[in-house]
């Protein structure tokens, strides 16, 4: 199996806790989808898939270059995600996911996850902060099957809770894995960062 590695931005959700489609949320005039492809290497990566069930999602991923992936059945789960973004990574000896919700990833530290996995290919390499494991998450390919046998709702954590020790992390600072799962979450964030702007 070669070492190429795949990227598979996973956009899809029907994010019930914010209320709409967050991903077109906007953060300092750019939005959380935005930022996250902004946010992908592309000279790491062999392929780079982009899983969502919205039209304006696929038509922007098409400007980057990256293969986009309609979702058809989001309330299938992010299992559904998975498998879709799986199936389109050919010859990848790798997976790394990313989900579209931490508007702080910066693209040097998806780059040095990258960077860590194709030196322990056989690991899998995820960032965290202070030794809580966050996203992005890198799976070899021996990871693929039992990555594809989730169902519903059950992700990533899934698989890695099976293998823990075959896990890798890299630090990342704390913002860097902040999520956004309700427009409060991102209210509290534009206000932290006008105030580290302003002090």
């Amino acid at each position: 199996m070669a070492l190429n590695l795949g990227c598979i931005v996973m956009a899809a959700g029907n994010a019930r806790r914010y209320g709409d489609n967050k991903l077109a949320a906007g953060l300092e005039g750019r939005s959380l989808i935005l930022r996250a492809l902004e946010a992908v290497p592309a000279e790491v990566f062999h392929q780079i898939t982009v899983v969502s069930q919205y039209p304006e999602i696929l038509d922007l991923t098409e400007q980057f270059r990256f293969s986009p992936v309609r979702n058809e059945h989001p309330d299938w789960g992010i299992s559904h995600t998975i498998r879709l973004g799986l199936e389109t990574l050919g010859d990848c000896g790798g997976a790394m996911f990313l989900v579209s919700d931490q508007p702080l990833l910066r693209r040097e530290s998806v780059r040095a996850l990258a960077e860590l996995w194709l030196n322990q290919p056989e690991k899998i390499a995820a960032l965290a902060h202070d030794g809580v494991r966050g996203n992005p998450c890198v799976f070899p390919a021996r990871f693929f099957p039992e990555l594809l046998a989730l169902r519903e709702d059950h992700g990533g954590n899934t698989v890695i809770r099976r293998h823990e020790e075959d896990l890798v992390l890299l630090e990342a600072a704390e913002a860097e894995l902040t999520d956004v799962d309700t427009p409060e979450a991102l209210q509290k964030l534009k206000i932290k960062l006008t105030k580290s702007r302003n002090s």
